[in-house]
């Protein structure tokens, strides 16, 4: 057997099996090296339908009207690939009293969220923003009732560590209520 004949290929053979098999990594790495996944807005209908959904569902109590509650609350929730949310963690709250209208608000939009494809459950964060719209002349001691509600708030603070794992981010809803009388 003459093995000298294999082992010397002609140098435009093996030109042309780098420049092959140089495309064939090109293309096989454009095909499973995705920079970023392309994904629909996980609320049905979009952010605009998302933040509609969230004004009109938190409903702040007449406690939080007279305290003059305003303040930020980030949660993180889990929706299964039916849209049903399994669980509500509190990650921050300016003041625990802001989380009771939020979390209902959550709960009321079960089947609404959508996951990833291929996935059984999904991480969602979602932060929330309280504040009352300014009226044009300001009552007598509002001022005082803002710093009041400030300096005797009950933030929730994590002081160990959050696992974030693979949560989307999605954008602040602000929610405004007004004072009335």
């Amino acid at each position: 057997m003459n093995y000298t004949r294999a082992a010397s290929a002609s140098p435009e053979r093996i030109f042309s099996m780098k420049k092959l098999l140089l495309v064939a990594t090109i293309l096989l790495t454009g095909f499973f090296a995705r920079a970023q996944e392309t994904l629909a807005f996980p609320f049905q209908g979009g952010k605009d339908v998302m933040s509609k959904f969230f004004k009109d569902s938190v409903i702040v109590s007449p406690q939080l009207i007279s305290r003059r509650a305003t303040g930020t609350a980030v949660f993180k929730f889990t929706a299964d690939e039916s849209g049903v949310i399994k669980k509500i963690i509190i990650y921050y709250a300016d003041d625990i009293t802001l989380t009771q209208p939020l979390i209902a608000a959550l709960k009321k939009s079960n089947k609404k969220w959508i996951i990833p494809d291929h996935e059984k459950a999904h991480d969602f964060i979602i932060p929330f923003n309280i504040t009352f719209v300014p009226p044009a002349t300001p009552p007598n001691g509002l001022a005082k009732a803002v710093y009041n509600f400030y300096t005797h708030r009950k933030p929730v603070i994590s002081f160990d560590q959050v696992p974030l794992d693979m949560a989307t981010l999605l954008p602040t809803v602000s929610i405004n209520y007004e004072l009335g009388q």
